[in-house]
């Protein structure tokens, strides 16, 4: 068991996760606690190299999916666990749930595949708590700027609408990790809502470092 707390923040862009993540970094520093962020792909010198080349480089599904595992092996190794030894409360934008709705079900690879890709990359780690802010795919692209866009988000509505479907089978798989926040409500009342769910599980603060 990790002395740190190891949540992840799940869904499409333009759900807000990087504006929660920022409230909730913010909030947790001011009660005392220290705050670990990282993201996928990305975390490092390694994974931000392999973003890279995920978002704007032209990749097949196959090695997408293996692009995004090895970063996944960098961050966990690199940032999460050192993180969590230390005590910190790491939060961390998108985990093994993402490769599941995107490659998964967007892409349609084996999901035993990606079951056995994930648990080998992390190594077992798994998130305490994990908050999907669920969002209709076509609110979430009107979000964005196209400048803004990277390839995943450029394919089709239909694929958007798959990995929301991945995502929502996730939470039926796993219902007591992961809780679903409705994205389309104000940016307060979510971030709201999901400090209710949280402060129950943070940990004394005598324990965090």
């Amino acid at each position: 068991m990790s002395q740190g707390l190891f949540l992840t923040f799940e869904g499409p862009d333009g759900g807000g996760k990087t504006t929660q993540i920022t409230r909730l970094a913010e909030r947790l520093t001011v009660q005392g606690y220290t705050v670990t962020r990282t993201r996928e792909p990305g975390g490092d010198l390694v994974g931000e190299k392999v973003r890279d080349l995920l978002l704007h480089g032209a990749v097949s599904p196959e090695a997408e999916l293996l692009l995004f595992a090895a970063a996944r092996a960098q961050n966990v190794e690199a940032v999460v666990r050192p993180a969590l030894e230390a005590g910190h409360v790491v939060l961390c934008d998108r985990f093994t749930d993402s490769t599941i709705a995107y490659q998964g079900y967007g892409r349609g690879l084996p999901l035993d595949l990606i079951a056995r890709l994930n648990a080998f990359a992390t190594r077992g780690l798994m998130p305490d708590k994990t908050f999907l802010l669920d969002l209709p795919p076509a609110t979430g692209l009107s979000r964005q700027r196209a400048s803004e866009q990277d390839r995943l988000d450029r394919e089709t509505l239909d694929f958007h609408q798959r990995v929301r479907s991945g995502f929502l089978e996730t939470v039926k798989a796993d219902p007591d990790r992961i809780a679903v926040l409705d994205a389309s409500r104000p940016a307060l009342d979510i971030a709201d809502r999901l400090w209710a769910i949280l402060e129950p599980l943070l940990p004394p603060l005598t324990t965090v470092s």
